[in-house]
Order: C-alpha cells, then sequence, then structure tokens
C-alpha cells in the first residue's frame, strides 16, 4: 500500500441544520476518487468489499433494513439509490446520528459527498464543546484514506497491521494533526471564534494520535 500520498477530504464544511424539527449540525467532508461511479458505488455498498478497506459488515443491506459493522455503528437504512444515493441511521450506543452519502462524476473520477447530522442535544452539545466538527471529520478522513488506499490498490484488502503501524508513525500522526486543523479552519469558517475552534481541533488531535 502507498502511503506517500495520503489525503483526507479535499473540502470541509460545518454548518447548522434542522433534523425532524430540531436543531442540528452537519459536518461533511468531500473527496474525488480516480474511479468511476459504479465502482465506488460498488465499494462503498458491497458487503463482500466493504471489510476490504472498512468494517465487516451484516444485516439485511437494503431499503428499510438494518446493518451492523463490526464493534462499532448500527443503523437502518433509509434510502438507496443505485449508484448515487445512501441514507442511513447511524447509532453508536444509545446515540443516534445520521450519515448521507451523494456520488457524481467529477472528470476522470467521481465525487464523493457525505453528511454527518447530529442533534443539538444535551450528550452531543457536552461532545463538541470539547472537540468540535473533528471528533467525527477526523474519522470520516481516516474512512476516505481508507477507501482511497483500497481503490488504488485495485481492490485489495487493506493491511491492517500496516495501516496501524503507519498510524503510529509520526507520518500517521502528522497526517491526523494536518485533518483535525483543516477541520478546525471549516469551523472557523462557519462561524467559530479561532481560538475556541483551534483548541478543539488540538484536543481532538490529541485524542487519535495519544499525545
Amino acid at each position: 500500500m502507498n502511503y506517500s500520498n495520503a489525503l483526507g477530504a479535499e473540502f470541509r464544511e460545518v454548518r447548522e441544520t434542522a433534523r425532524n424539527g430540531e436543531p442540528a449540525r452537519v459536518v461533511q467532508g468531500t473527496r474525488t476518487y480516480a474511479t468511476d461511479v459504479e465502482d465506488l458505488w460498488d465499494a462503498l455498498t458491497n458487503p463482500s468489499r466493504i471489510p476490504r478497506w472498512f468494517l465487516p459488515v451484516e444485516g439485511d443491506l437494503k431499503p428499510g433494513g438494518r446493518f451492523q459493522l463490526e464493534g462499532n455503528a448500527a443503523g437502518e437504512i433509509l434510502q438507496c439509490d443505485p449508484p448515487e444515493t445512501l441514507d442511513v441511521t447511524w447509532e453508536y450506543g444509545e446515540h443516534l446520528s445520521w450519515v448521507t452519502v451523494r456520488l457524481e462524476p467529477d472528470g476522470n473520477g467521481t465525487r464523493l459527498t457525505l453528511e454527518h447530522i447530529t442533534l443539538k442535544d444535551e450528550e452531543a452539545e457536552a461532545h463538541w464543546k470539547k472537540f468540535g466538527p473533528g471528533a467525527t471529520g477526523v474519522g470520516w478522513d481516516l474512512s476516505f484514506f481508507g477507501l482511497a488506499l483500497h481503490l488504488d490498490s485495485g481492490g485489495d484488502t487493506i493491511d491492517q497491521e500496516a495501516n496501524e503501524a503507519w498510524m503510529a508513525s509520526e507520518s500517521g500522526k502528522n497526517f491526523i494533526r494536518g485533518c483535525a486543523e483543516a477541520w478546525g479552519e471549516a469551523h472557523i469558517a462557519s462561524g467559530e471564534a479561532p481560538e475556541i475552534a483551534r483548541s478543539m481541533a488540538q484536543q481532538t488531535a490529541g485524542f487519535y494520535t495519544g499525545a
């Protein structure tokens, strides 16, 4: 696997919205991959392929069905319109949020836009005030990167030991710090005070790197 061109989301945005009539926040990441829409859709939705770059998944993988990612979130598939639109609930512990994915052609590649929508409830607000958007955003950046490794290798399974070793290396930690800083800048662009946003970004980087 080639780690030399590690890139996070090419575009990041943080904004407020409403979900089911309640105040909510959106953390959005966009990245373009050098493959066609059908191949990217298959990488994102094929249960035999998802574990090659993300996590093993099981469930009734169709609209109205439920999924379970091994050791991670579960949820309901709200909308699935190949090869462009996927909406799911994201249930981690007792916390409910929503993830939407949109694919569209972009030159010779495909643009992926992911939104993670979280209600501004008491639990979420406590987490937000400490870490800001990077807590969610950096996690998705790492997933975007794993997907890139998978696609660039022609669909191979990521070597998890090599991937973990890279993440623990100074190069990997710098990647994580860079992602956290970029989310901090997106947070500032949304209207947050620079000193608050950058403090949150530092907290997030420290959480992911153990520093």
